[in-house]
């Protein structure tokens, strides 16, 4: 976007995953209704995922300095108070330059600069929060927003309508009855097997995966199983050292430190372990698995909680807190389940249900109306 070029809209936030696909999956809602991908730009950290996705994925992004400040008394929250400020004045400075007609903070570090400079100057303001529990920026600003697009009923922000979180098309396009076999075919895992699914996230979760490994060795001899360990890069050579003797003709076990095709992974599966991230609880229902939810124990204001009640009060999960996530624990829970059939069908409907397919036009809806006041 050249210097003079004035942006129709300006999406903050990220430093996730889970804050940057939705925000994607909103600016090529927005492209489909008529506003050129160089109208659409992105506010982001140095830190953050951002850096690497947007320009991915065609839009052009500006990305400021600092990092978020931690809660709790720590002598580097100097420094990011002194980042913040830079990152305010950055923000502050893009906004009064380039005038868009519409700024949406999709939460983040990054947001916060972007929607405090929205507020001064008077620019609208909408809000897309992913989580049950807003983060502490959107808490923030919410007064002054035009509206808040949120994913699930009852979240404590004022105008807000819910959405959904929107997600990757690829995601939206499974269908697990017809894809299951494909999917599986292109994994390389059996087509006459159950398949269990554990995921924690791009960088892992370590309860999760320890757990898992111990899973793994009690179910060493059988026939009927297969697990897919999508093992997060920090996590890989713990679990790459401390590999399972298995039989043969025993468990089907592949460990992966990334899962580039989640989408496959979700068709190919009958059931998933994994994180209660807003995009993972997302995509969980836009396909319909039955899930057993560990929810992240440092999750601000334990929002990743309250993500998994929402769909565990609809029947469509199981919750099991992460101090209580054990190789024991966990094998049973899994066995349960697997073992009735009809329950995971009952599950998968639910959690489906619960699913917005269109939220990323929903939330298109939101900006645009408020880009018209």
């Amino acid at each position: 976007m050249g210097r003079g070029t004035r942006p129709w809209a300006i999406i903050a936030g990220g430093g996730t995953g889970g804050h940057v696909t939705p925000a994607i999956a909103i600016a090529r809602a927005l492209v489909a209704r008529g506003h050129p991908a160089d109208t659409i730009h992105f506010v982001g950290s140095r830190r953050g995922i951002e850096a690497r996705m947007v320009p991915d994925a065609g839009f052009a992004v500006t990305l400021l300095p600092g990092r978020g400040i931690q809660r709790r008394l720590a002598l580097d929250n100097l420094g990011a108070v002194v980042g913040l400020l830079v990152a305010l004045v950055r923000a502050f400075v893009l906004v009064a330059r380039r005038r868009p007609r519409v700024i949406v903070s999709v939460g983040g570090y990054a947001s916060a600069p972007c929607s405090i400079a929205a507020v001064l100057l008077r620019v609208p303001l909408v809000l897309a929060e992913q989580n049950a529990v807003p983060g502490a920026a959107h808490r923030l600003v919410a007064r002054f927003a035009r509206a808040s697009a949120v994913t699930f009923e009852g979240t404590p922000l004022p105008r807000a309508v819910v959405t959904g979180n929107p997600v990757r098309p690829e995601i939206l396009a499974v269908d697990r009855e017809r894809g299951r076999h494909a999917a599986r075919a292109e994994l390389g895992l059996p087509a006459d097997r159950q398949v269990l699914l554990t995921i924690g996230g791009s960088l892992g979760a370590r309860h999760i995966n320890v757990a898992v490994l111990g899973a793994v060795r009690r179910w060493a001899t059988r026939r009927d199983l297969a697990v897919r360990q999508v093992v997060g890069r920090r996590d890989w050579e713990l679990v790459d050292g401390d590999r399972p003797r298995l039989p043969a003709d025993g468990l089907v076990w592949h460990p992966v430190p990334f899962e580039d095709r989640v989408d496959l992974a979700l068709a190919a599966t009958d059931l998933v372990v994994c994180r209660a991230g807003a995009s993972t609880v997302a995509e969980v229902t836009a396909v319909g698995v039955p899930a057993v939810f560990v929810p992240f124990p440092g999750a601000a204001e334990d929002h990743q909680t309250a993500n998994a009640r929402a769909v565990v009060d609809a029947g469509g999960g199981v919750l099991l807190p992460d101090a209580e996530c054990t190789a024991e624990r966990l094998a049973a829970e899994v066995e349960a389940l697997l073992a009735d059939p009809g329950r995971l069908a009952l599950m998968g409907k639910a959690a489906h249900a619960l699913a917005r397919p269109d939220a990323a036009e929903r939330v298109a809806t939101l900006v645009e109306g408020a880009a018209a006041s």
